[in-house]
């Protein structure tokens, strides 16, 4: 498995290839498949980006530091990470997701981020994990204003159109594909009032009006 370009990104050689194989396998490829260490780099990703932000962050209470980690973590920081890796090149996907377009579904690329996470854990324990995390993490974690209240998207949207007096920020479904284990969806929030319409997209509803409200709130930023 050639993978050597991925391991050179990640800033980690994998001594135990089954191991990275197994972390890019995708359910709907066959068994083992990365399900179990995703769900162990998940709790792992959230040990590590909480470390940093204790020790980075020392004026920031439990709720504001909560806030910032949930962004840090969330499904479109993944999979934005994934993408700088080229990771969608490297997972190992059936014939239904490779058609569909799995490769570049945020959902799956987060999920494949996660269980090599999970996989270095196995391999080489917290401290090692927790270096590749802090690296990859550190364009992101540079952007962090303690300032900010860490709000997601449809909070902080909401909060400033009703201080401004206006119309809440409407929310339909425009799309769903894939298979129904791994869904993407596609939601369009409308603020009619200002003119706009953007599209968000996320492995779930939630995730995808997160993701269009924040187009949203940039788009707020632009007409000042």
């Amino acid at each position: 498995m050639a993978c050597g370009r991925l391991e050179t990104a990640l800033g980690y050689a994998f001594a135990t290839e089954d191991l990275l194989r197994q972390a890019l396998t995708h359910r709907s490829y066959g068994s083992p498949h990365n399900e179990r260490m995703e769900f162990l780099g998940d709790s792992v990703l959230n040990c590590v980006i909480a470390t940093i932000l204790y020790h980075r962050f020392g004026s920031l209470r439990e709720g504001e530091l909560s806030r910032q980690r949930a962004n840090l973590v969330r499904q479109e920081s993944l999979a934005l990470i994934a993408q700088s890796l080229d990771l969608g090149n490297y997972l190992r996907l059936g014939e239904g997701e490779l058609k569909s377009g799995g490769f570049r579904r945020p959902s799956i690329l987060a999920d494949g981020l996660e269980a090599i996470f999970g996989a270095i854990y196995i391999e080489a324990g917290f401290e090692a994990a927790l270096a590749v995390i802090e690296r990859l993490y550190q364009p992101l974690l540079d952007q962090v204003d303690p300032k900010d209240s860490g709000k997601d998207p449809k909070t902080a949207l909401q909060e400033i159109l009703q201080g401004r007096k206006l119309p809440l920020p409407l929310y339909s479904l425009v799309a769903t594909s894939g298979e129904a284990h791994a869904q993407e969806f596609e939601v369009e929030c409308a603020v009619p009032v200002l003119d706009i319409r953007v599209r968000g997209q996320g492995g779930s509803r939630r995730a995808a009006e997160q993701a269009a409200a924040r187009e949203a709130l940039s788009r707020m930023k632009e007409a000042g």
